[in-house]
């Protein structure tokens, strides 16, 4: 059998509110404990285990491949609570989205600094 990612832990100072904000600006359902993890079940089914750290917390990148009206519910979100967001990951490029590959994504933090990323084309699946 190939090797797929079932999960990855995701450091976080608050991981109640941390996951919180995931599940809900992606719409996906409410955390669920797991030992002392929040976990974040996504639909291809790989968790974000989110775990209480203290200090300082070295920022990571997760990207989630969504559909074009997902996008649509999650941008909206997104700008409702009035989220910096950029079309770029070294944040050149503020309040605009991009369309790589043919697509439309956008980049925006969590509240530990992570920088989450949705996209509704994988790289490399299209044209830019």
């Amino acid at each position: 059998m190939p090797a797929e990612l079932n999960h990855t832990i995701v450091a976080a100072r608050d991981p109640l509110a941390s996951a919180t904000f995931l599940s809900e600006v992606l719409g996906l359902p409410a955390p669920e404990v797991y030992g002392p993890f929040q976990v974040v079940q996504t639909s291809n089914g790989v968790s974000l285990d989110f775990q209480q750290r203290d200090g300082k917390i070295a920022w990571q990148h997760y990207a989630f491949l969504i559909s074009e009206p997902e996008f649509d519910e999650i941008f909206g979100r997104i700008t409702s609570r009035e989220l910096p967001h950029w079309a770029d990951p070294f944040k050149q490029q503020p309040d605009q989205i991009n369309h790589n590959d043919g697509g439309r994504g956008v980049y925006f933090e969590d509240p530990d600094g992570h920088m989450l990323e949705i996209i509704t084309r994988p790289y490399g699946a299209g044209e830019d």
